[in-house]
């Protein structure tokens, strides 16, 4: 609202808008970040409670997975949404630390509060924390990290215990150990110099429930939920030849819809004659390669399936475009889109195995090479939900492999990196003048909310094991790698206990929070109107 000189009120925004501005918006979004933060807070660590989520179907998720239990929320308030987004970010970018960098982006936000409550500008308060993130990439990259040597098995195992230690899957270590090594082996691909690991495309994880959670392994591969189309089709070829098709093996309609009028009875037959001989051309396409093997992303018709079998190929239909590709690398075929197209070299020969399985109720088709880049990853358990909970395990433990494949240098874990970094930020800190050191140095107490949190969700006493923590970090710089024994809340040297961050996960954490906190304090206006209004006053003045 704005008045004129002595003159009525002007109304700028339209009713039904509510505006809030200053000050209020800005407590207002940090609290729905604690409120968030909160939420998440309990389930950081290896004593680590789950959180049981409801969906609006009824279904239920058991999780301890920071991304995970947030996808399932539903938020109103802005803020708190992007706070939501920043653990899907850190869980597609580095797949661990979503749970952390929550946390911390809470922290950050909250210790900016008695700053802005004493009346500091807010760009000032930025500019200490965009200064702080700099420094703090700068020393855990240089600093606080060591090298790990990436040819050697056990070195990579130590890191990936340390993070599937914190997750249901931990009784089961040396089986996910094993599994997410192999396979990023696997799958891992060098092109000219440049180190190439798809995960998401070439390292499937196919759910099988029944069975024990001991018998899931890498499969060298491909494994496919179908069966093969007709009885009397071989189940079991060594060395196939392959052939991939997307294209119906089934007769063309037209484009446009077409209406025939048959005078006389002969043209019914000629007619069925010509679909016949088009299949019969397509499959005498495929015949004269003489593959064991045609797997095709659309429909076989019966007749098509007749003619095949008669050659004795066998076939599988509908597959996903996914599984297509993934048995593309597996056999070296080139998918055709067309069998007029095929040639000898799109016929892939570097399978080994083509076998058809029957698992609980289930028939599972298995294309298994030895020398292969693509891999599947079965998954046998005695629940649904517990697969599940052991795929979003495995799935962060395969992103830690990767990571430290691609940048192999680690940072201790217990929380000793983020203390380690508060020790260097006070020491920074006081060398500052101005107003900008308060809000720095805050970045440094807002750290300790990691170490602090482990202490906490393992019940020792916060107070007295934080004052330790700092005291030996404090004494001598060579203590970079006390942090928290999470399972007791003791102090301990992370070199003992084996905890390995990747580097690349810890700097993503840093960057994502402190990104995401200045991003929010940016907000100083929040305006939030309703189209819907509008279009109900339209409705009333129309005439009857």
């Amino acid at each position: 609202m704005m008045r004129g000189a002595g003159q009525s009120p002007i109304i700028v925004l339209s009713q039904g808008t509510k505006r809030e501005s200053g000050h209020q918006v800005q407590v207002g979004n940090i609290n729905a970040c604690k409120t968030i933060a909160d939420v998440i807070r309990t389930s950081l660590g290896p004593r680590a409670m789950l959180k049981m989520l409801m969906d609006p179907m009824g279904g239920i998720v058991m999780t301890n997975d920071g991304n995970a239990i947030l996808r399932e929320i539903t938020v109103k308030h802005p803020a708190a949404k992007s706070m939501i987004e920043i653990a899907r970010t850190q869980d597609e970018e580095t797949g661990d630390g979503t749970t952390s960098v929550i946390i911390l982006a809470g922290e950050v936000m909250a210790h900016a509060q008695t700053y802005l409550e004493q009346k500091t500008h807010p760009t000032l308060i930025i500019q200490a924390y965009r200064q702080a993130l700099e420094d703090m990439i700068k020393w855990a990259e240089n600093k606080f990290s060591r090298p790990v040597d990436i040819t050697d098995d056990n070195e990579i195992a130590k890191v990936v215990k340390s993070c599937l230690g914190t997750k249901m899957i931990s009784h089961w270590m040396d089986l996910a150990v094993n599994i997410s090594i192999e396979a990023v082996k696997t799958i891992r691909v060098e092109k000219g110099g440049h180190r190439e690991i798809d995960i998401k495309r070439y390292c499937r994880i196919e759910k099988i429930p029944g069975g024990r959670i001991e018998d899931s392994q890498v499969v060298k591969g491909v494994v496919l939920n179908k069966d093969i189309l007709h009885a009397k089709m071989r189940r079991r070829i060594e060395n196939p030849r392959i052939v991939l098709l997307d294209c119906n093996l089934e007769y063309k309609k037209g484009e446009s819809q077409t209406s025939l009028e048959i005078m006389r009875e002969e043209d019914i037959s000629a007619i069925l004659e010509q679909e016949e001989h088009a299949i019969r051309k397509q499959c005498d396409e495929i015949i004269a390669l003489k593959p064991d093997l045609v797997f095709t992303e659309k429909g076989i018709s019966d007749l098509a399936q007749h003619f095949l079998l008669k050659a004795g190929i066998t076939c599988l239909r509908r597959l996903k475009k996914t599984d297509n590709n993934r048995l593309s690398r597996v056999c070296g075929a080139r998918i055709a889109h067309d069998t007029s197209d095929l040639r000898e070299e799109d016929v892939g020969t570097q399978a080994q195995l083509f076998e058809v399985v029957k698992i609980a109720d289930e028939y599972y088709t298995y294309v298994t090479s030895e020398t292969t880049t693509a891999c599947t990853v079965v998954l046998r358990g005695p629940s649904k939900d517990v697969i599940n909970e052991v795929e979003r395990n495995l799935q962060d433990s395969l992103h830690v492999v990767r990571n430290v494949m691609i940048n192999p240098k680690l940072v201790p874990g217990g929380g000793a990196l983020e203390m380690a970094l508060s020790r260097e930020i006070e020491e920074q800190g006081a060398k500052m003048d101005g107003v900008k050191k308060w809000p720095y140095k805050a970045i440094g107490l807002a750290l300790e909310v990691i170490p602090r949190t482990l202490i906490q969700n393992c019940g020792g006493s916060t107070i007295r094991r934080m004052t330790e923590l700092r005291a030996v970090h404090a004494q001598d710089a060579k203590n970079w790698t006390f942090g928290v024994d999470g399972t007791t809340g003791e102090l301990v040297d992370m070199n003992k206990l084996e905890i390995w961050d990747p580097l690349a996960v810890r700097i993503q954490v840093l960057k994502t929070a402190i990104e995401t906190s200045v991003m929010l304090l940016r907000i100083d206006d929040i305006v939030s109107g309703t189209k819907k209004a509008v279009g109900g006053e339209k409705q009333e003045v129309m005439p009857h």
